[in-house]
């Protein structure tokens, strides 16, 4: 046990809090099974590492591990937690939990046998979470955590930092608000960097071999994870790396499922599953009519890459402009609100509010005719009426 607590000390000496993500105020720490998903690389070791620094005592009840370490192929997680607690043990932090064996049943046991120990665990295989979460059901609270908003990017870079805004103030009081912002820096010159180098944190440790890192992501999923929890054929991985990179390359992807089952070979049925999988795995973003009700086999009006940096990994030289826009405006929105296809523009948004989204000169006839709807144009500093920098929506989280 000690060489765990030696362990976890010495990653906390080194640990910046100069930088906090405020998800970490909305995440309710006290519950007695906690967990945290998300995709690879959006922080989630971080997060609770900072958490213990800033709220808990060092004094050997607090023990924050990861189940990556070798050491714990040789070790019984539930009678580790249960020594633990034996030697006065309260809190136990489980990091990358989806890397041992069995690991939900392990949980479920520490939770029932160990009625005094408040445990919190992360995972970024996202497919193994998700078939866990029925078992988990009736003990653990599950948050999901996104990768940096545009808002958080200039945070952490310390080139600006202010409080999140609602959608509400970004789209009724956005004035007050684009003026300060290009008050204190130029909105659009990090913006563009953002798309392509801002939404995973590992940026900061080293920005040369990032989008190397970013692909790692993807291969993971594709090779490894969609395989062994999706059963994926194998000989498919290749095929679907090919369709995320049309994907990135489209003005957006609408797809024609018949002409990419023929291109690919896969079956028309598997191929719809497959795109679903890819979701999942938050490697896609699908835009369908109605988010109700959603089947396997129903065909998405638009495919976009999770987010923009998937794109700029895979297409760094041929990443559509409109592609990208569109997909940042679907993740950062699409994280705490609800998207659908339109008939006319491109988003609505909880059922309200629609959406066009272009460049700076793309002017907004297709909508004028739509009550509460909202012209979203890039490379623009200021706002005017219902025309919108697109910037301005990295701001919601």
């Amino acid at each position: 046990m000690n060489l765990y607590f030696e362990k976890f000390h010495n990653r906390l000496s080194v640990l910046s809090t100069e930088y906090v993500r405020d998800i970490i105020h909305t995440i309710p720490w006290n519950s007695r099974l906690l967990g945290i998903t998300g995709a690879r690389g959006t922080g989630k070791s971080t997060l609770l590492l900072q958490y213990i620094k800033l709220n808990l005592p060092l004094n050997g009840t607090v023990l924050y591990v990861s189940l990556d370490d070798l050491a714990f192929a040789n070790i019984n997680l539930s009678e580790f937690a249960a020594a633990f607690v034996q030697n006065g043990g309260q809190h136990l932090f489980l990091d990358e939990v989806h890397k041992y064996p069995e690991w939900v049943i392990h949980l479920k046991n520490i939770y029932d046998s160990q009625p005094g120990l408040k445990i919190t665990f992360t995972g970024s295989s996202l497919l193994n979470i998700l078939d866990s979460r029925a078992d988990l059901s009736r003990r653990a609270l599950i948050f999901k955590m996104q990768g940096l908003s545009f808002r958080e990017y200039l945070g952490i870079k310390g080139i600006y930092k202010t409080e999140k805004a609602s959608l509400s103030d970004i789209l009724f009081n956005f004035s007050d608000f684009t003026t300060e912002v290009n008050s204190k820096t130029r909105p659009i010159q990090h913006f563009n960097k953002y798309l392509t180098h801002g939404y995973y944190p590992f940026f900061l440790e080293d920005e040369f071999w990032y989008h190397q890192r970013v692909q790692n992501v993807v291969n993971m999923i594709l090779e490894v994870e969609l395989p062994m929890l999706r059963r994926v054929d194998i000989n498919s991985t290749f095929r679907l790396k090919q369709l995320l990179r049309i994907i990135a390359v489209s003005a957006p992807f609408i797809p024609n499922v018949s002409a990419l089952s023929q291109k690919t070979g896969i079956n028309r049925n598997t191929l719809l599953t497959y795109l679903h999988y890819l979701e999942d795995a938050a490697l896609t973003k699908n835009l369908n009519r109605d988010s109700f009700g959603v089947s396997l086999l129903q065909k998405p009006e638009k495919i976009f890459l999770d987010n923009t940096n998937l794109a700029a990994a895979l297409a760094p030289e041929s990443m559509n402009r409109g592609n990208a826009r569109e997909t940042f405006f679907a993740n950062q929105l699409g994280y705490q609100h609800k998207l659908t296809f339109p008939k006319t523009g491109d988003f609505i948004v909880d059922e309200k509010y629609l959406f066009e989204i272009g460049g700076k000169n793309k002017s907004k006839k297709q909508i004028t005719s739509q009550s509460d709807a909202f012209l979203v144009n890039d490379d623009i500093e200021f706002g005017f009426g219902k025309t919108l920098p697109l910037w301005l929506f990295g701001f919601l989280y």
